[in-house]
């Protein structure tokens, strides 16, 4: 079992093309980031919350990271990469990783969320320094070993209901955990 208290610092790295595509595969629904952002922080202090995402130049793309903005989700943003066969990448994997090592001094707590099995080593670095990990993403397309690693799992699969958004972005950034900066 995890121990959660209020004192703990928190950052929350979300691996945004990862539960994108699980949330539209699996359910034909986005993600409601503000609910996604509450259960992280678990009522915990949110040191830094940020998502990475790839621009791919798509209607609406824009006001989507604005909104992430207005949650409180700090943004990284790198082009797609488009290969002359057509396959199109849009990986955050080192980036993310170098984030979370280089932020990893500075917390009690790393939240991932992404079901990328490619994390494992990543996982095992944070604990091994002394990080209590948590993973949060949606079961079916979690990498097992991932979950079993983790001191906690928090199956998105369990409330779609909550961390789903059917229709528009309603109620994105009411509510947000407060944020404390640290240098």
């Amino acid at each position: 079992m995890v121990i959660r208290h209020k004192n703990q610092r928190v950052i929350v790295l979300i691996d945004v093309q990862n539960l994108y595509h699980s949330a539209k595969n699996l359910y034909g629904a986005r993600v409601n980031f503000k609910n996604l952002l509450l259960e992280a922080v678990s009522g915990r202090n949110l040191i830094r919350a940020i998502g990475y995402v790839a621009k791919a130049d798509e209607p609406g793309e824009a006001s989507f990271f604005d909104a992430l903005e207005k949650a409180g989700i700090e943004t990284r943003i790198k082009d797609l990469q488009v290969y002359p066969d057509g396959t199109k990448k849009g990986d955050w994997d080192v980036g993310l990783a170098i984030d979370a090592i280089r932020l990893s001094s500075k917390v009690d707590v790393v939240v991932l969320i992404s079901g990328d099995g490619d994390f494992i080593p990543l996982v095992e670095y944070l604990r091994a320094q002394g990080n209590q990990v948590e993973i949060i993403g949606f079961g079916r397309t979690t990498s097992t070993f991932l979950k079993e690693i983790a001191d906690d799992f928090i199956d998105l699969d369990s409330k779609p209901d909550y961390f789903l958004l059917k229709g528009g972005n309603r109620n994105l950034v009411s509510k947000l955990p407060k944020i404390i900066k640290i240098k």
